[in-house]
């Protein structure tokens, strides 16, 4: 009769070992999980809080536990817990939904939460058990996309615009079919230049260096160019405006310039000046919204000249015609930019010149000063 007492208390030690490894291991698992973890009782008070829930919401175990789960609620949310307990007393698990919660700080996160409830040996529920994942990075990145997603939108329509502007404009202008093709076609892939710009720095702008340099390269001839100017940083308008300007710059000074002489030169200088040296046909309230958008550019303008020598060439009638280059020119780019523009051709001889506030034609975070940058002179 002994060896079966003995025998059964062997057995009964064994399942209180066996359930105490057990309770171990689970209380280890809950404690490492990167989940916030939390136990409440019936009544909505905390009974149980992991290191994960500290680090989520601020609180420690011990400021946490005997407190209403409500602490972790804000004040237009607080109907959540009373569906919530509702549900848990009708043995009910609560699928994940997303929500928000406070922490300690007052700071308002995204949790995706999952409660289910809690029984004791008898089967009765006594309270629910909640998990609950941080998922504010997550919102943080859904809600950059959708901020992408428009943004791409409105660009896709500007860029369909200007496109259906060139069409339109090239077409007036164009008689033979081949012609029409050969322009827009080129025109296209000039946007696109600037649009690779663009992509390659994720739409953060683009130096006015290489937005020259990239749209000048098809043309060679880069001993013949020579480009002066301090470091700016284009914000994406100035970039697709100005890259449409050099495209046909350099697409006419190819045909009937300095690009298509082997004695030709371009030169390329831009500066920086107050206001007072800028030009006093603006529109003033496309300078005031440009001035307000960079503090540090306020008062100041931007001046680009790009003067072009040639001996003159019998064709160079031909390029006095006014086509869509001379309208990018005279209207669409400085107009775009708040500033205005003057075009002069001589024989031998061509300059356009840029005015137009700073703030139109900088990324806001460049804060560029007037004297800062060295003037930096480049053949390309």
């Amino acid at each position: 009769m002994s060896e079966i007492v003995a025998a059964t208390v062997d057995i009964e030690t064994n399942n209180e070992k066996q359930s105490a490894t057990a309770d171990a291991r689970l209380a280890a698992i809950v404690d490492s999980s990167f989940d916030a973890i939390i136990s409440k009782d019936l009544t909505s008070i905390i009974t149980s809080w992991n290191q994960a829930a500290e680090r989520m919401f601020g609180y420690t175990a011990e400021e946490a536990v005997g407190q209403s789960i409500l602490m972790l609620i804000p004040d237009h949310l607080k109907s959540e817990e009373t569906e919530i307990i509702s549900r848990v007393r009708g043995g009910h698990r609560v699928a994940s939904y997303e929500t928000t919660r406070k922490r300690k700080d007052g700071a308002l996160i995204s949790v995706s939460l999952t409660v289910s409830p809690i029984k004791n040996a008898l089967g009765e529920i006594v309270g629910a058990s909640k998990i609950a994942r941080d998922i504010s990075a997550a919102k943080e990145s859904e809600r950059r996309i959708r901020l992408l997603m428009r943004e791409v939108n409105h660009r896709v329509k500007n860029q369909f615009a200007v496109i259906l502007s060139m069409v339109r404009e090239t077409s007036k202008r164009s008689s033979d079919p081949q012609e029409f093709e050969e322009l827009i076609r080129a025109r296209i892939m000039a946007l696109s230049r600037s649009h690779d710009l663009l992509v390659t720095s994720e739409w953060a702008g683009a130096s006015l260096f290489d937005l020259i340099q990239e749209h000048l390269k098809p043309f060679g001839r880069d001993e013949q160019i020579l480009l002066s100017g301090p470091v700016l940083t284009l914000q994406s308008n100035a970039v697709q405006n100005l890259g449409m300007a050099f495209h046909e710059l350099g697409t006419n000074s190819s045909k009937y310039g300095a690009l298509g002489s082997e004695d030709g030169q371009v030169e390329i200088t831009w500066t920086i000046g107050s206001s007072a040296q800028g030009s006093g046909t603006q529109d003033s309230s496309a300078r005031d919204l440009a001035a307000k958008s960079v503090g540090a550019a306020a008062g100041r303008d931007f001046q680009l000249l790009w003067t072009e020598t040639s001996t003159p060439r019998a064709e160079h009638e031909e390029s006095a015609r006014k086509g869509f280059g001379t309208v990018v020119l005279q209207r669409v780019a400085p107009q775009s930019l708040g500033g205005s523009a003057q075009l002069e051709r001589s024989p031998g001889r061509l300059s356009w010149r840029l005015s137009a506030p700073l703030a139109s034609i900088i990324v806001p975070q460049a804060g560029v000063d007037a004297d800062e940058g060295a003037a930096l002179g480049f053949g390309i």
